[in-house]
């Protein structure tokens, strides 16, 4: 019967993949694969070692991939798995795709370094045994030097959809990345070696309100199927051109996947999720959070407004202007109230989130480019600030606590002063990557007639800088407490980390014409 069946033509129709071009996502994907594999049948002693090796490995050769690729990319971007009789595939790799992608797997390989070190703590951030009756764990299992290194597949699958994401060319496509890099994250909030049960209500809020907002995103694609009768991003473009369809179905459908995208950002006033996530996760597994997930929700953000809502710009320009300010005035007033580090740069990603808003609702090359910069030289900081905040402990963990640094530039000179820098560089002071990423935003957004958003953003930053300062006030002019925390001494792997994302900052603050000129070299695919 099957043989009947494909002699009469009755096939499904192949499409037509470029495996060149999407080579980097392969790689990475396959990756975790074999790491699904060596978890299965290795012996609980030699999978660190492995999983490691293979999770550098993978990112490495993928990044080889992508350089080798760009290399002969055509100037204009392809579509690749491209149904038989379809006109654009599902996938887009063009100038921004690639940029977001090289950014993405920059920004991951800092974040395995973190994951992977375990000489911050005996066996790592993470605890030996993630499947705990009642959730709680012994003093033994606490002291335990193993660590779930199913860690390092849930990353590499969580990067894969990241980049994935980034490069959707319609909105089904999209949904799947968006749930291959979530489930992820949703366990590894939870896996935190201290402080168990911060980190399992961490997940658990991450995952109820992340349904939630995939729930709006796949509502909102269903609504705007049923307007242009297609998912594809150009084709909801050209429905929008003419159509006796009711735009309630439109104007709904955009409401609802944009939601889905600012949570996923981490945008007020849908950024409930992050102060309690980024505090409860893991610190590095939150490094990987703050960097990678902001790099992808606004690499798809992009991608979406400006190839499938451009035509619409009219009917949601107000409503984000709006979100944007909400998200820098929420960031910027309740982060000076924190008095934990990781709440405090939760509330910094909130604002920074708003001024990328300003960048992504600036549908010009300069306001693309700008954006897409502004990603890179944040994601590189924010790794570094984590590492950093790993390196400050007392006999309980991570002392993050505003007063345990009090006085740290005595302690340790050198890591206050990096630390000093990568705040500054939050703050947008000049020489850093943060003053060339926010001068790059606001200056497109002025020159698209945004001007009274961009003060607004300008007095955002000013207010945010206060509690950046506070703490660089607190480790150089307060005297440390008699038994305060000590600063560990980092292992190669987070040294590794922490130097990457201080050497960008620097050097994206210095010299940035490279990284900008990439960013501007094309857009996204018609």
């Amino acid at each position: 019967m099957p043989q009947q069946f494909l002699a009469q033509g009755e096939q499904l129709p192949v499409p037509a993949i470029d495996f060149t071009a999407v080579l980097p996502i392969l790689i990475v994907l396959g990756a975790a694969s074999i790491g699904v594999l060596l978890e299965a049948f290795l012996p609980k002693h030699q999978r660190w070692s492995s999983q490691i090796a293979l999770s550098l490995a993978g990112i490495v050769g993928a990044g080889i991939a992508l350089a080798a690729y760009i290399g002969d990319a055509p100037e204009q971007g392809i579509t690749t798995f491209t149904a038989e009789g379809a006109t654009s595939g599902a996938l887009a790799v063009d100038t921004p795709a690639l940029f977001l992608w090289g950014t993405l797997l920059a920004l991951g390989l800092a974040s395995v370094l973190m994951i992977g070190d375990r000489s911050l703590e005996p066996g790592g951030a993470f605890i030996s045994q993630a499947g705990l009756q009642g959730g709680l764990q012994t003093r033994e299992q606490a002291n335990a030097t193993g660590m779930q290194t199913e860690i390092f597949p849930l990353t590499l699958f969580a990067l894969g959809g990241m980049m994935t994401f980034v490069a959707a060319n319609d909105l089904l496509t999209m949904f799947i990345a968006l749930e291959v890099l979530s489930l992820p994250l949703y366990l590894m909030c939870g896996l935190a070696r201290r402080r168990r049960l911060l980190s399992q209500e961490a997940a658990v809020k991450y995952f109820l309100l992340g349904a939630f907002a995939s729930a709006f995103f796949l509502y909102g694609v269903a609504l705007l199927y049923g307007y242009a009768g297609s998912v594809k991003l150009p084709e909801i473009a050209e429905a929008m051109a003419g159509t006796d369809v009711s735009d309630t179905l439109l104007y709904t459908g955009i409401g609802l996947v944009v939601v889905g995208l600012l949570f996923k950002g981490s945008v007020g006033p849908f950024h409930t999720w992050t102060p309690d996530v980024y505090q409860g996760a893991p610190t590095p597994v939150t490094g990987f959070m703050a960097a990678c997930t902001k790099v992808a929700a606004f690499g798809g953000m992009l991608r979406v407004l400006t190839v499938a809502f451009e035509p619409a710009s009219w009917e949601w320009e107000v409503p984000l202007w709006l979100i944007a300010v909400i998200s820098m005035a929420i960031g910027a007033i309740l982060g000076l109230t924190q008095r934990d580090l990781k709440r405090m740069i939760a509330y910094s990603s909130i604002a920074h989130a708003g001024f990328l808003v300003v960048g992504a609702m600036t549908l010009t090359e300069d306001g693309l480019s700008a954006t897409l910069f502004y990603l890179l030289a944040y994601g590189f900081t924010t790794i570094a600030i984590f590492g950093i905040i790993s390196l400050v402990r007392d006999a309980n963990g991570e002392a993050t606590d505003l007063s345990s640094w009090a006085g740290l530039a005595k302690r340790s000179p050198l890591v206050a002063g990096v630390f000093t820098f990568l705040l500054l560089a939050l703050a947008g002071i000049p020489l850093t990557s943060g003053f060339i990423g926010k001068f790059a935003v606001f200056s497109a957004a002025l020159a698209d007639g945004n001007a009274a958003l961009v003060v607004i953003a300008l007095v955002a930053s000013a207010i945010a800088a206060f509690f950046y300062l506070r703490v660089v006030v607190l480790m150089y002019f307060s005297e440390p407490a008699a038994k305060g925390p000590a600063v560990t001494v980092p292992g190669a792997f987070t040294t590794a980390a922490i130097t990457l994302g201080t050497v960008a900052t620097l050097v994206l603050g210095v010299v940035p014409a490279f990284a900008l000129n990439w960013a501007s070299a094309g857009g996204f695919v018609p």
